[in-house]
């Protein structure tokens, strides 16, 4: 998506013609008896709709009650004591249509856009950001990578065992491991993941597809809003663009975890999906307009808006213009040059829809 051009299906139009609203997986329709959801059917296409506040699934994330400690190890000084930190290993969902569990959102008390000749969108009230966290599948890396970290790293079997264990320039054997169906390579906090000798934060989930090993990063969302912004667009443009940009990355990559690629992963790293190149990428400014903006998405009547964009206008209209919105990026740029707001440069390009803010809910 962005600046480099991707491919793009659409199935349905909602009411409003021109937002694509994220349509419910058949195995999400039972949690319907769980939270507030209304399930909208038109053409047989199913979408959430999270109303005001949402309720859609839950990330279950959280510290497994062991820890477990290295083995007999020759290391000592800071190494040793940076291998005794290991982190403990944490629990995640079989199914990672379970990772929105217990999320709600809260939309602005006005929505839309803000008075007469205005298309600023309200903003919501200031909340405490969701530490959601997102499932990458890194198809470019290949499926026999190699793999390091920046600092102390630990191979881990499905049930926390390690596995492995080694220091900045050495990297684990997966053969020599014997990872069976799958695994998990984690570093110590401040230091990031090598694949390929590209750098990525959070962890790597090695996970067994068919006979192929998939790598899938396992990361905070707003890292990879981060990330996002970046590979889409110049990190040198307006603030306010780079804010516009990080609204409708994080719209779109919410409506794929609540409609996730495949059981292991939400969606993937090309530009398929959304551009995302790890660390490279993640720029103080980007983590700025992340920050700012951390999580609020566009939605539609509750639902989340899977905001598509591209590099510019002619792109967009050519790709998307079919199915109307559409954000131009270098409209976005320009917009934001004049002074707009990133708030108005989304009331511009998608029109109809409000702001929202994740909030937690029930879980």
């Amino acid at each position: 998506m962005g600046w480099a051009r991707g491919r793009w299906q659409w199935r349905g139009r909602g009411p409003l013609g021109s937002l694509r609203l994220v349509r419910v997986p058949r195995r999400l329709k039972r949690l319907a008896h769980l939270h507030p959801l209304r399930l909208w059917r038109r053409q047989h296409v199913r979408t959430v709709l999270l109303g005001a506040p949402m309720g859609m699934g839950a990330l279950v994330i959280g510290f497994a009650a062991q820890g477990l400690m290295p083995q007999r190890s020759t290391l000592s000084g800071p190494m040793l004591a940076a291998l005794l930190e290991a982190p403990p290993p944490r629990a995640v969902a079989d199914d990672a249509r379970e990772d929105l569990r217990g999320v709600q959102s809260q939309r602005a008390q006005v929505a839309g856009p803000q008075g007469p000749g205005s298309l600023s969108l309200a903003e919501p009230a200031a909340g405490t950001p969701l530490n959601l966290e997102i499932r990458v599948a890194l198809l470019r890396q290949g499926s026999n990578p190699s793999l390091g970290a920046t600092g102390p790293w630990w191979l881990r079997s499905r049930d926390g065992a390690v596995l492995q264990q080694g220091s900045a320039g050495q990297g684990p054997d997966l053969g020599a491991a014997g990872v069976d169906g799958e695994a998990w390579l984690e570093t110590s906090a401040g230091q990031a993941l090598l694949i390929n000798g590209k750098a990525y934060a959070g962890r790597l989930r090695l996970v067994n597809e068919g006979g192929r090993l998939q790598l899938v990063n396992h990361l905070s969302l707003e890292d990879y809003i981060a990330s996002v912004v970046g590979s889409e667009m110049p990190s040198s443009w307006n603030l306010e663009a780079l804010k516009a940009q990080a609204v409708a990355a994080r719209s779109y990559a919410l409506a794929h975890m609540a409609r996730p690629a495949s059981a292991h992963w939400h969606l993937g790293d090309t530009t398929r999906w959304q551009a995302y190149n790890g660390l490279a990428s993640s720029t103080e400014r980007t983590r700025q307009a992340a920050r700012q903006t951390a999580g609020i998405i566009l939605s539609y009547q509750g639902g989340i808006v899977e905001s598509l964009y591209a590099a510019n206008s002619q792109i967009s209209a050519e790709a998307h213009g079919h199915l109307g919105a559409s954000m131009s990026q270098e409209g976005a740029q320009a917009l934001a040059s004049q002074g707009q707001p990133y708030n108005a440069i989304l009331g511009r390009y998608y029109q109809g829809a409000s702001l929202a803010r994740l909030k937690a809910g029930p879980s």
